[in-house]
C-alpha cells in the first residue's frame, strides 16, 4: 500500500505519535493485499497465525525560499523521526509491537533531507486483531507509494 498523507489523525486512544489513514492498495502498486483487509488505515487480520509485518516512512524535508528565517531555523532544528506499529484488540488500548527511530540533522545549507525507516518483525496475530502505523511529524512524511508502505503476510 503506499501512503497518502491526506488524512493523518491522532490516535484515537493512548498511544504515539499520527496514525496515517489513508494508505492506498492496488494490485498495481508496490504492496499488494493478498487475503488481508484493510479498513480505515488498518491492516484486518483475517485468521489466526504468525504474520510478518512490515513498514517503511520516508521523511522529506525541502525548504521553501519564501519561508521565513526563524520559522527555517525551527524547521531545520533537529527532530526525533519515529515510527510506530500498533496492534489493536480487544483490549481497551493500542499495544505497540515495534518502534523504530533516528534523529535527523539537516544541514543549514542543505535545501532538503531524507530519511527513511523500515522495520519489520513476526508476531502471533489472531483473527480480527487490527494493525497500524502511527509516525512523528507527520507533516514532512513523503507519500510517494515507493517512498512509504506498509503490509503484512501470514507466514504459518
Amino acid at each position: 500500500m503506499k501512503c497518502d498523507m491526506g488524512r493523518v489523525d491522532s490516535l484515537p486512544r493512548r498511544g504515539n505519535g499520527h496514525k496515517i489513514s489513508n494508505w492506498e492498495s492496488s494490485r498495481r502498486g508496490h504492496s499488494f493485499l493478498y487475503n488481508v483487509e484493510l479498513r480505515n488505515g488498518e491492516l484486518v487480520i483475517p485468521q489466526t497465525g504468525f504474520y510478518y509485518i512490515y513498514s517503511q516512512i520516508y521523511f522529506r524535508f525541502r525548504e521553501n525560499e519564501n519561508e521565513d528565517s526563524d520559522l527555517l531555523a525551527q524547521i531545520r532544528s533537529p527532530k526525533q523521526l519515529v515510527q510506530y506499529v500498533y496492534k489493536l484488540t480487544n483490549y481497551p488500548e493500542p499495544i505497540l509491537l515495534m518502534k523504530s527511530a533516528r534523529t535527523s540533522c539537516w544541514s543549514k545549507k542543505a535545501e532538503y533531507g531524507l530519511y527513511s525507516i523500515y522495520q519489520g518483525g513476526v508476531f502471533q496475530l489472531k483473527r480480527d486483531d487490527r494493525i497500524f502505523v502511527s509516525v512523528s511529524n507527520s507533516d514532512i512524511v513523503d507519500m510517494d507509494k515507493e517512498a512509504s508502505f506498509f503490509g503484512a503476510f501470514m507466514i504459518s
